[in-house]
């Protein structure tokens, strides 16, 4: 080979290099750049949705989006990626999906009773903490809002089971003693009068002239003379070691107590919690496995579950259980009489694997016993509000 020659191949070569590659060498360039995702943490689902679109792709929810170019001066400019990993939303495990589960294994009649579970992927309440420091009461939320009746996507699966024995519902709501004596109602007069004044120090002296003329006031009348011998003695009475009160020693001495004024108040609200029991007996092999089934299930949902991090298990965080819907049903609609039920977390799962008191079983595989005796204990998310009993599922039968 002469010279040129071989000066004719390195040009060819040289040019050949700095060509566009073609679609096979794109294939290639795609492979290393998914396995550099993969290295960067990327899920499987999301690589294989951005169908192999390397860094040109922006994954987000399970999604490729490209990213958008802008030329600015003649000459593209490529945005940077960035992360949009949303942290308040928990994806279900593969584990919590299970489709539907009934026992005892019969068809379902148009008039019969059960009690139907949905399980559902928790989500958080919500707060929202980049509002405004006036708007920081509205960044508060509740997790009822959170799950609609008639959105299916979020059912993790379906457990139907027959109604059970002594089924009760009860609904309970805080209220509490309180008293406020005619001194004390006087200085929270005076305590009001100060803060609310144009001036702070302005209204201090106001409420220092107001209790005086309130001290003048009592001193008038016949009791001042009992009041102010009942209080000095039982503070002589507590200094030489004595425990005693001012009530205390105003009743031995006068035979009277300062009005309490005591009343009934509304003090807060309790959330309801609900024990199911059923009595599990396999008639055959068939009931045997779903019964196993619907007990993984239920154990499965309503234990928290590690964070996992590029499929590796951290612990540094928790995430919250699945949560359950409790409907009573008959046929497909829901029962016309008894109560509804607020999306419920399961706080028990026990089981009794001799319900007869006797441990037998079967002679299968799993030496499935013959007689289980279940119970489940639920507690609502959320408290009943008088506004749910406007609602659809409230305005049925007796409401919540």
């Amino acid at each position: 080979m002469g010279r040129s020659a071989a000066n004719r191949r390195i040009a060819a070569e040289k040019a050949s290099s700095q060509s566009p590659p073609k679609l096979a060498s794109f294939r290639e360039d795609a492979g290393e750049n998914r396995a550099l995702q993969v290295q960067n943490g990327a899920s499987a689902r999301a690589l294989a949705e951005s169908g192999g679109a390397g860094p040109f792709a922006d994954i987000r929810g399970g999604k490729a989006k490209p990213i958008v170019t802008a030329k600015k001066g003649g000459k593209p400019v490529t945005g940077q990626i960035k992360s949009s990993n949303n942290y308040n939303e928990q994806k279900p495990r593969k584990s919590s999906k299970f489709g539907s589960l009934r026992y005892p294994k019969k068809e379902i009649q148009a008039k019969t009773d059960y009690l139907q579970i949905d399980v559902l992927q928790y989500k958080p309440a919500g707060l929202d903490l980049t509002k405004k420091p006036n708007q920081s009461l509205r960044a508060l939320k509740t997790s009822k809002g959170n799950y609609n009746s008639t959105k299916k996507e979020d059912i993790l699966g379906t457990i139907f089971l027959p109604i059970p024995q002594n089924i009760s519902s009860t609904n309970s709501t805080g209220w509490g003693e309180d008293s406020i004596n005619s001194f004390e109602a006087m200085g929270l007069g005076l305590a009001a009068g100060a803060m609310t004044a144009d001036s702070f120090f302005g209204g201090l002296v106001g409420a220092a002239k107001g209790g005086a003329e309130g001290v003048k006031t009592i001193a008038q009348s016949g009791e001042a003379q009992g009041l102010a011998n009942a209080f000095f003695a039982s503070k002589v009475v507590n200094a030489l070691g004595g425990n005693t009160s001012f009530e205390g020693v105003l009743a031995r001495s006068t035979g009277q107590i300062l009005n309490p004024n005591t009343e009934l108040l509304f003090n807060g609200i309790k959330l309801r919690s609900f024990n199911f029991s059923f009595n599990l007996a396999p008639r055959n092999v068939d009931e045997a496995v779903e019964i196993k089934k619907i007990m993984r299930a239920l154990k499965i949902n309503m234990s928290p579950s590690t964070s996992v991090e590029n499929g590796n298990a951290t612990g540094i965080f928790l995430q919250s259980p699945n949560v359950f819907r409790l409907k009573y049903m008959t046929g497909s609609s829901e029962h016309q009489f008894l109560n509804k039920f607020i999306i419920a977390a399961l706080t028990n799962v026990q089981v009794n694997y001799t319900g007869s008191g006797t441990y037998m079983t079967y002679n299968d595989d799993a030496k499935t016993p013959v007689h289980m005796v279940m119970q489940l204990s639920f507690q609502e998310l959320n408290p009943v509000y008088a506004e749910d009993y406007d609602n659809e599922s409230g305005t049925i039968g007796v409401g919540y």
